[in-house]
């Protein structure tokens, strides 16, 4: 079902023109084999994601993978015993022939999970971009059947927090100040709050971190690259990057965070959001003053004990 894109935000954070060069760039150099698959992190989300939905109650008729590009978090999605068909949803850009799975196409600005009513929509890392993420998670809401289950996972605050730090140090030592290069990432406060905003019940956020390590900087920007994850703010210095500039930050990565095998670590901050699409059957919260007993009485009750 279509949804008309919300209007709230006119101010781009992320060029979307660069973010689409960067995907296609990296399908291409996957599928020539350059580059190795970038799916580490999303195998290791999918696999908490089935874990997740082992401890649901009940059965999912049509799953979606929004905008997961490999195929990856599908291919885990199918093999979870409650959930019976996965399609994939995705950019045209990455609309190819999959005997494997239903692929529909959907547009940058408008989700598009077709006609057929759907219960679970799955999205790991790909709602980060959006422009408008508070509009995007209101389409999701209204595109999922009653007590349907949307599960995303977004990255946190501390993702890359020492290629940040380390591309600050350098930039400012070399010219004098410092241009934006990582993306801005979601909190896990703001994250409760977009989905309560939204309008999903039952809302539930939680937070992981996960450690990469590398064998340098360049092979953590060359990942970074394959997943199509690099810089693309609307602020970012649009001329090429310095060798010299990157040489001096590999420096200070293996100076201030390698470990004593001279590996280094490259932080990852997975936030989790999950919401029910609103249904009657669901659990509600007590009304205000429909307590069988007084907080201050249960306080002395316990005090008493």
């Amino acid at each position: 079902m279509a949804t008309t894109p919300s209007p709230h935000n006119s101010a781009k954070v992320f060029d979307e023109q660069a973010l689409r060069h960067r995907q296609a760039r990296a399908k291409k150099r996957l599928l020539n084999k350059i580059d190795a698959s970038p799916d580490f992190l999303i195998t290791h989300v999918a696999k908490d994601i089935a874990d997740r939905l082992a401890l649901v109650s009940r059965q999912f008729n049509n799953a979606i993978d929004l905008f997961g590009r490999t195929g990856a978090m599908a291919s885990v999605m199918h093999d979870v015993e409650n959930i019976t068909k996965v399609s994939r949803v995705e950019l045209p850009a990455f609309h190819t022939e999959n005997k494997r799975f239903e692929i529909l196409r959907s547009a940058p600005d408008l989700l598009d999970i077709g006609d057929d009513p759907v219960d679970l929509v799955i999205s790991a890392f790909a709602l980060h971009w959006s422009n408008d993420l508070p509009g995007t998670l209101i389409q999701l809401r209204g595109s999922i059947q009653p007590d349907g289950l949307f599960l995303g996972v977004l990255a946190g605050p501390d993702t890359l927090n020492e290629l940040r730090e380390c591309l600050a140090i350098a930039e400012s030592e070399l010219f004098g100040g410092i241009t934006p290069r990582i993306d801005p990432f979601i909190t896990v406060q703001a994250a409760g709050a977009l989905m309560q905003r939204a309008g999903f019940a039952l809302p539930v956020v939680d937070t992981e971190t996960v450690t990469i390590r590398y064998d340098n900087m360049y092979d953590l920007v060359n990942d970074l690259r394959a997943m199509a994850a690099t810089n693309v703010l609307c602020a970012r210095e649009k001329q090429k990057f310095s060798k010299k500039l990157f040489s001096r930050a590999a420096e200070i990565y293996a100076n201030r965070f390698a470990d004593d095998d001279g590996r280094i670590r490259a932080t990852f901050e997975l936030i989790f959001m999950s919401g029910w699409v609103p249904h009657q059957s669901q659990q509600k919260p007590s009304k205000p003053g429909s307590a069988a007993i007084h907080l201050a009485d249960a306080i002395n009750q316990t005090k008493s004990k």
